[in-house]
């Protein structure tokens, strides 16, 4: 049977598999209650493998449809339509002008992608990819934004650059970000300095010796994860030791 490829067709799908005990597991890990980063975000109650597996059967949604999917109030609508864009940018078979399209409607609704998963899902391939041989300012811009999302889409995006060995823009926008004050900006931010200092180590020592001292907790923990013990426990304790 042929699937009819529509918006309406993907949330129908997707509203099936919808369930009151997954939506309540969904609540907790999100983080929604008052004050919360989703305190305004609301949920059908779907596992993401099942959402991920349906964006694989839609993933020659057209890009209209993909983006009636992003106005959508629900995160697994929105994150569905986030999957199906990753899926077409990592496709060899996607010709030029449609990462451009990809890339463009992810700039133009940022303001729909407003979750750190759903960032995530999409950021590395439609942001990162389209700019592997490109300019990249745009990610320095949007690592200053007043936007939690458009910063995390700046740091995350650079996953494409390190697999291909390229290190230079995760420790550049990674020193912009070290004054931020989002938790969820931290953890991103170390985790892909980690993953840097995985092809590039005297890179992550060098910045370590520069910041460690006064970047957030968060981000010193998931930066020196994978280091020797005695090395960790030297940068611990420059950030103990430092002035306030």
């Amino acid at each position: 049977m042929t699937t009819e490829l529509t918006a309406r067709r993907f949330v129908e799908r997707l509203e099936s598999h919808r369930s009151e005990e997954e939506l309540r597991k969904i609540q907790r890990y999100f983080k929604t209650g008052a004050g919360e980063y989703g305190e305004n975000d609301r949920f059908l109650g779907v596992r993401m493998g099942q959402v991920f597996a349906l964006a694989k059967e839609f993933v020659d949604l057209p890009l209209t449809e993909i983006e009636l999917l992003l106005a959508s109030p629900l995160h697994e609508v929105r994150a569905g339509a986030l999957s199906i864009m990753d899926k077409q940018a990592r496709r060899r078979s996607t010709t030029p002008r449609r990462r451009q399209e990809l890339y463009d409607l992810y700039l133009t609704r940022i303001d729909r992608i407003d979750n750190w998963d759903l960032v995530d899902v999409c950021a590395p391939h439609v942001i990162g990819g389209y700019l592997f041989d490109r300019p990249r300012d745009v990610l320095y811009r949007l690592a200053r934004s007043t936007s939690l999302w458009e910063r995390r889409t700046a740091i995350v995006s650079t996953a494409y650059f390190l697999r291909h060995g390229q290190v230079d823009d995760t420790f550049a926008l990674a020193e912009i970000l070290l004054g931020d004050e989002e938790d969820l900006i931290h953890k991103a931010t170390g985790g892909w300095l980690r993953e840097a200092g995985r092809r590039a180590p005297e890179r992550l020592r060098e910045f370590l010796d520069a910041h460690a001292a006064t970047m957030p907790r968060t981000m010193l923990r998931y930066a020196i994860e994978h280091l020797e013990p005695e090395v960790r426990a030297h940068y611990r304790g420059l950030k103990t030791t430092a002035r306030p």
